[in-house]
């Protein structure tokens, strides 16, 4: 049932524009493993072998502090509807950041989010089909705007203040690479 494949079909590349929901994977060598769902228009295909993925400000950043230890990453998308499909995007990758030069070229992809943090690379080594049947059968109603408009009423000096409360480190203490204020104040 499940296939083994180098990179992604014309039909996985439709599939998963299709797709209202997809999951990131994420584990360094130690600690906790992450696993976050993700929704928005916050994903593209790139290529064949890449994906790039819009990251938004939210209660923790742990893929990015993982991603510094092991540059490793799977995204997992599944059929809500229609034949039963999981597709797995196994590969290596890297962050873009605000300071980053690339960021410009970067968020060019997507829409403009007010808690846009980071754009994160996949360079798919992998893709994995499985059948899926397990998974229910679910009708897709809206996007929630909740994020959106969380951030917008932070936007500015209250929402860098909330990144520096619960985004520059990892539930295992480890650095997510955001600037810290610390790293931002100018040294006497």
């Amino acid at each position: 049932m499940a296939k083994r494949l180098t990179q992604l079909s014309p039909h996985l590349t439709d599939f998963i524009g299709r797709q209202p929901l997809f999951f990131v994977g994420s584990a360094a060598p130690d600690g906790y493993v992450n696993l976050s769902p993700k929704g928005m228009d916050s994903l593209r295909v790139l290529g064949p072998q890449r994906v790039a993925w819009l990251n938004v400000t939210g209660s923790g950043n742990e893929t990015a502090a993982h991603l510094l230890r092991l540059p490793r990453m799977t995204l997992m998308f599944c059929a809500f509807e229609g034949a039963p499909l999981i597709l797995r995007l196994y590969g290596s990758a890297r962050m873009v950041q605000p300071a980053d030069t690339e960021w410009a070229a970067a968020a060019a992809l997507f829409p403009a989010l007010p808690g846009a943090r980071q754009i994160f690379f996949l360079d798919i080594e992998l893709v994995q089909t499985s059948c899926g049947m397990a998974v229910p059968l679910m009708d897709f109603r809206a996007e929630r705007h909740d994020l959106n408009d969380w951030a917008a009423a932070r936007a500015g000096p209250a929402l860098d203040a909330y990144r520096q409360e619960k985004n520059t480190v990892s539930l295992d203490g480890w650095p997510t690479g955001l600037p810290t204020a610390d790293a931002a104040a100018p040294a006497d």
